[in-house]
């Protein structure tokens, strides 16, 4: 069983890129989220807490995040919830994303998509095809 969630954040850090020995991309940065809400007795607003989230993304959503995401976007990102137990001289858990899809929150500003070169309609070996709706074009014109 895995718990899929959907978060709605800001990018808190430099993406970090690499590849395996095996040759598997790699992309992971940390996520934060923060509550907000409207104190009316003050007319402003104010953070909650925030959450903290590391996410991982691999294959070709890392290779496209590694060109498309930088610290301080907005993104949603939607993926395999991971807890992470570790120990060492403090304890603590580590709360990992495995990203299925990443994108930009337009609430906030707008963002134009590229088609990346190779990616047709069937996507990677392996992966089934996703087709557009009728209309809509399956490659960049």
């Amino acid at each position: 069983m895995s718990d899929t969630v959907a978060v709605r954040g800001f990018v808190a850090t430099e993406p970090r890129h690499l590849v395996t020995e095996g040759g598997l991309p790699i992309t992971s940065f940390r996520l934060v989220t923060t509550r907000r809400r409207y104190n009316r007795q003050a007319a402003t607003w104010e953070d909650g807490g925030s959450n903290w989230y590391t996410v991982s993304a691999f294959r070709r959503l890392a290779l496209s995040a590694a060109d498309s995401i930088a610290k301080g976007d907005p993104v949603l990102v939607s993926g395999r919830l991971c807890l992470r137990e570790w120990a060492g001289e403090k304890q603590g858990m580590t709360v990992e994303i495995e990203a299925e899809s990443i994108g930009h929150d337009l609430t906030w500003g707008r963002s134009a998509f590229t088609r990346s070169p190779g990616s047709g309609p069937a996507g990677e070996p392996g992966e089934e095809a996703v087709i557009p709706p009728e209309g809509i074009p399956a490659t960049s014109p």
